[in-house]
């Protein structure tokens, strides 16, 4: 049980991380391999198919995405966990565009994130 509250601790860390785009500070949440899956980035970046791998390229595709849309934010609408897993749901809100519902699955390996992968409704 402990372990299910340490993965909700480093969830809950991140949106705020995310919304101040304090990339810093949303880095330190993700192992060094750490792998990224978006549709967005099937738009943005078609090359990648969605992927991402390891801290430099997460830096870059973050880096954009606050640049493009600096007014990003989520709102957290609840969060599942278990002992290697964070589901968390959440309203991508910009300016200017519909707001989106959004899904995103962390895998957790000691007390760090390795993965994730972003779903929209």
């Amino acid at each position: 049980m402990e372990r299910c509250g340490r993965n909700m601790d480093r969830k809950g860390h991140s949106s705020p991380a995310f919304n101040a785009h304090d990339l810093d500070a949303l880095l330190a949440l993700y192992k060094d391999d750490a792998e990224h899956y978006s549709p967005k980035l099937k738009v943005h970046q078609p090359k990648t198919n969605g992927w991402v791998r390891g801290k430099k390229a997460l830096r870059g595709w973050w880096q954009d995405a606050f640049d493009r849309l600096p007014e990003l934010q989520y709102e957290v609408m609840g969060m599942i966990t278990d002992e290697e897993q964070v589901f968390m749901e959440y309203i991508r809100h910009v300016p200017g565009e519909d707001d989106l519902r959004v899904g995103e699955v962390l895998e957790i390996r000691d007390g760090m994130i390795v993965g994730s992968r972003v779903y929209h409704g």
